[in-house]
């Protein structure tokens, strides 16, 4: 028998267990030789399917870009930059810890036993408070994933409605179905406190829509490796779905919890509480949770969420309802403000837009009367607007439209330039 030559490591085939040669005869690789190929791949693979550390700016850092897209909300914004900070910085730690473990001759040290437990975020303010917008943008300062579901939508499974896994789909859906983004995203579940129990006492039917989500929602929050359909809609035996792994997501819930300042005033012993007006016995939806301190874990049992579903969300964060001042602020402030939508919508096709400050002032004024906080805002000016937002694509003449207190009162239409007009008025007479 002839004694072949590995043509990689120089050992003969005397040496080794097995010797594979190629098509041609004149190329040889032993055993030990794959292995080492074999290896160096999957070390190879193993790198590059490994996320890198997010790139974490400070909660000063974080808070400074907040304020350039949300007014007011100081303490709300304060509280969220310190949570999302820590919760990511938690996913950096865990990352290079695991990264650590698996190198073989790393020696296990003390530290290797801690690990880090996530805090998802409850939000709790009035409609048009900026809950989600402040969900959204920290997303977007982070540079993760972010999905936004409807507390009011889900069901418990196996009931007509939508799973709780859906939640999930979105969130890989708005990650182009990349997993290892989409789990370490933002999740925001809004109107969390319409699935309240309907009441403290057990109810002979099930409550599919309150506690039942509840129970639904409890594995996924903290965390878990959740079957996830691609298509959405129901599972079944046969359908191929997608492993998320929940445990670096972070959840935040917002809700109104109209009501939630009764309970804690009953709780202390009557007093005002600080949440905004003096209580009175019928509680309005623009209430404000000004002193959230005083809102304990009992409150929110006691309001209806159960208490597994309430020690998963152990950060509270309490919203103000917008004054005049922040929502003319809101107008006009923010990088992406509403006015400065209208003026680059606008000039698309090349009119310039003007509104003046009695009409800001008359916005607000109104917003406030329908108590839906900075989206009153915008149902009043395409209102105001919609005649001219109609005529202006078609007509080319118009140069400049100007919005008055008038026009915001429904007194008077809007003012329109035209450009003939303008081009008379800079002539010299």
């Amino acid at each position: 028998m002839i004694d072949t030559t590995c043509s990689f490591c120089g050992r003969k085939s005397s040496e080794i267990k097995k010797i594979i040669s190629s098509p041609s005869g004149k190329v040889f690789i032993c055993d030990r030789c794959i292995k080492v190929c074999n290896d160096l791949m999957l070390e190879s693979i193993t790198a590059e399917d490994k996320p890198k550390d997010l790139v974490l700016p400070t909660p000063a850092e974080i808070k400074r870009k907040l304020d350039d897209f949300i007014i007011g909300q100081d303490d709300a914004k304060r509280v969220l930059s310190v949570a999302v900070y820590n919760h990511y910085k938690r996913v950096n730690f865990n990352l290079n810890r695991a990264k650590q473990l698996s190198i073989k001759d790393a020696q296990k040290n003390a530290d290797d036993d801690i690990e880090l437990e996530k805090s998802n975020i409850l939000m709790i303010g009035p409609t048009g408070s900026g809950k989600t917008l402040l969900a959204r943008t920290l997303a977007k300062i982070l540079d993760v994933p972010f999905a936004v579901a409807d507390a009011t939508t889900l069901t418990e499974a196996g009931y007509v409605g939508e799973d709780v896994e859906n939640i999930l789909l979105k969130l890989l859906q708005n990650a182009d179905f990349d997993v290892k983004k989409a789990e370490r995203g933002i999740i925001y579940i809004d109107e969390i406190d319409k699935i309240s129990k309907k009441g403290e006492n057990r109810s002979i039917t099930r409550d599919v829509s309150g506690e039942g989500v509840q129970q639904a929602l409890l594995k996924i929050i903290e965390s878990t490796v959740a079957s996830v359909p691609p298509q959405g809609g129901r599972k079944h035996p046969n359908q191929e779905c997608i492993q998320i792994n929940t445990s670096n997501i972070l959840f935040i819930c917002g809700g109104a919890f109209i009501g939630l300042e009764k309970i804690v005033q009953t709780r202390i012993g009557g007093g005002s509480l600080g949440f905004g007006a003096s209580l009175k016995n019928n509680i309005t939806e623009n209430a404000e949770v000004s002193d959230i301190k005083k809102v304990s874990p009992v409150d929110l049992v006691k309001f209806g969420l159960i208490p597994e579903f309430v020690g998963r969300i152990p950060i509270i964060v309490g919203l103000n309802a917008l004054d005049q001042k922040a929502l003319i602020k809101i107008l006009k402030e923010p990088k992406n403000s509403l006015l400065g939508q209208y003026r680059k919508m606008f000039a698309m096709d090349e009119i310039a837009f003007e509104i003046d400050e009695d009409a800001i002032s008359a916005t607000a004024d109104m917003a406030l009367q329908l108590k839906t906080g900075a989206r009153g805002l915008r149902t009043i000016l395409e209102d105001t607007m919609l005649g001219v937002m109609f005529d202006a694509p078609s007509d080319k003449s118009i140069s400049k439209i100007v919005i008055t207190r008038d026009c915001i009162e429904k007194k008077s239409p809007p003012k329109i330039e035209h450009k003939r007009k303008a081009e008379k008025a800079e002539k010299p007479a």
